[in-house]
């Protein structure tokens, strides 16, 4: 009998162990997939594209092309803070993502001298979900578009999950986010409804109206909380 408890002990530990270890190493993959996830999408706003490369291939461009920056929220740098650092916390109502350290706000951002890039992060909400991305602009005169993504989203297949699609993302491609001294940013209008000549609109998704007016929404909102770094550098 004794010997029956010993091993019953002895396979739950030994089982538990290997969960354990399954998990963490689950854990670890998992970490990396979602980073380099995120690089694949910044390099995408830059027009590098990532679908032919392979992962050591992504990584390099990375690092050769793009580089981190911390702004306050006067649009100074602080390049004694690193993105790792932020606690990050997203306005359940609005799908907003604020980032913090020691309770004060900063904004993450990164730069691309090689394409001429500055780079924001966006994210607010969709019909049924929260949609997070990037946008990067010029960085000569932090108005013409080079690039938008969405990485995460739950918006219908077919429908708002369009925003994810390549013909949307390459309509914004050559707009402008200012008019004369002021963010006007771009409007998504119904399908359709766009002017190609007009700098200030694009195309929407036919039966996602509210999707493409989430978009209209959440990058007019996150383009002003950098336009102080704009004034500063324009």
């Amino acid at each position: 009998m004794k010997n029956k408890y010993i091993f019953i002990l002895s396979l739950t530990f030994l089982s538990s162990l290997l969960l354990s270890l399954f998990s963490e190493g689950l854990k670890e993959k998992t970490l990396f997939n979602k980073e380099l996830d995120k690089k694949k999408n910044l390099l995408q706003t830059i027009g590098i594209d990532t679908k032919v490369m392979k992962v050591e291939e992504i990584i390099k461009s990375f690092k050769d092309n793009i580089s981190e920056i911390t702004l306050d929220t006067d649009g100074n740098i602080h390049s004694d803070i690193n993105h790792n650092q932020f606690q990050v916390i997203e306005d359940n109502s609005t799908g907003e993502l604020k980032y913090y350290v020691n309770e004060i706000e900063y904004l993450p951002a990164f730069s691309s001298t090689t394409m001429n890039a500055f780079i924001l992060p966006i994210s607010g909400k969709g019909l049924w979900s929260s949609l997070y991305g990037y946008f990067a602009i010029d960085n000569k005169n932090y108005s013409t578009v080079k690039g938008i993504t969405f990485y995460q989203h739950g918006e219908t297949p077919g429908l708002g999950a369009e925003i994810a699609k390549d013909w949307f993302k390459s309509s914004f491609i050559g707009k402008e986010i200012y008019s004369d001294n002021n963010i006007k940013s771009i409007l998504v209008l119904k399908a359709g409804q766009a002017d190609p000549d007009n700098l200030y609109e694009v195309n929407g998704i036919s039966g996602a109206t509210i999707t493409g007016r989430g978009v209209e929404v959440l990058l007019k909102r996150d383009l002003l909380r950098y336009e102080n770094y704009f004034r500063n550098n324009r």
